[in-house]
């Protein structure tokens, strides 16, 4: 007789709350969710929670009513969803009610302030942690938490979950998947770390179309890995560079010494020479700064080949099956100097 009474007044307030003239919502819709807020109710009193909360929930979808959400909470807080239902009722007391609003939406909102102080003691807690070996950082895991995928920003911080087995799941690129099972209690904390380990299965190559992957490229960058096949190209250009320098200084060393002798025929062994010979002193001047900066960029080029071929990797460097010749032959031309090499 008790729970027939109960179950009589908690049927009038969501007949009530849905009775209030809406704009929002066509009658069909009012009708609709008065007859799923019944039906949940039933059930609720009836301890068949999952069906209120479905019910509940869909009714809350076609007319937006304190007292719907106030039996949605109840109804996760009945099967032990203590996240969801705190959730619910804080929902529900934020938006609060108009002053116009019926009481039985007021009654709802000071129902809900009672109820959650209830809830929240029962919530439990979990810090997730995922890393790989040696506890390094694994850049962009994907973590689930009994199926759900969780943002990785909540990694490593206390996150609030149901009392209950729980399962946590977690994968990146190059690792293989692992997880972590553990249990809260009612108002329980508990850890979940997960160490992941590097996948030898992981193509190295590329990802399947050619391509390497983000990691891949990565990896490289963090090895300070170097494009093979560099070393002979630049070997070949640094002794052609000094073949080419040398060769220069020489000409211009020739030219600048047949300056010099010009200029003692016109001047002999006076300190100075006359003006007129001032383009002849001028010009020799120059030709000597070219030919000692010649000698100076052939010598550079000269050692850095000399090192280069030195530190040549073997599979780039001549095969002794296959002897190359290694020939640089300076060239001069009218207006032009050069090199030609064959390595």
């Amino acid at each position: 007789m008790q729970m027939s009474r109960i179950l009589a007044s908690a049927a009038a307030a969501i007949f009530l709350s849905i009775s209030v003239p809406s704009f929002a919502q066509s009658d069909e819709d009012r009708f609709t969710a008065r007859q799923l807020g019944l039906e949940a109710q039933d059930a609720l009193e009836k301890q068949d929670y999952k069906t209120a909360e479905e019910k509940f929930a869909r009714a809350d979808k076609l007319y937006h009513a304190p007292t719907l959400q106030l039996g949605l909470a109840r109804a996760y807080a009945g099967q032990g969803k203590y996240v969801l239902a705190h959730e619910t009722y804080t929902k529900l007391i934020r938006e609060g009610v108009a002053p116009n609003a019926p009481p039985v939406f007021q009654r709802a909102i000071d129902d809900a302030k009672h109820e959650i102080e209830t809830v929240s003691p029962k919530i439990g807690s979990v810090t997730i942690t995922v890393t790989a070996a040696g506890g390094k950082e694994v850049p962009n895991p994907s973590v689930n938490l009994d199926g759900k995928s969780i943002n990785v920003a909540a990694l490593g911080v206390k996150r609030p979950v149901d009392p209950g087995d729980h399962v946590v799941s977690a994968s990146a690129q190059g690792f293989k998947t692992a997880e972590s099972k553990f249990t809260v209690s009612e108002g329980g904390t508990a850890n979940a770390n997960i160490s992941l380990e590097k996948d030898a299965g992981t193509p190295t190559k590329d990802n399947g179309n050619g391509e390497e992957t983000t990691g891949q490229k990565v990896d490289k960058i963090l090895k300070f890995e170097t494009p093979r096949g560099w070393h002979k190209p630049l070997t070949i250009g640094a002794f052609g560079l000094g073949a080419a320098g040398i060769g220069a200084g020489v000409v211009t060393g020739i030219m600048a010494m047949g300056k010099h002798s010009d200029l003692q025929k016109v001047c002999g062994s006076n300190t100075t020479c006359p003006a007129s010979a001032q383009s002849n002193i001028d010009s020799y001047k120059t030709i000597g700064l070219v030919s000692t900066i010649s000698f100076a960029v052939g010598g550079a080029g000269a050692i850095a080949g000399v090192i280069l071929l030195v530190t040549m990797p073997k599979d780039e460097a001549p095969k002794a099956e296959e002897p190359q010749k290694v020939s640089i032959e300076p060239y001069f031309g009218f207006g032009s100097i050069g090199a030609v090499g064959r390595f």
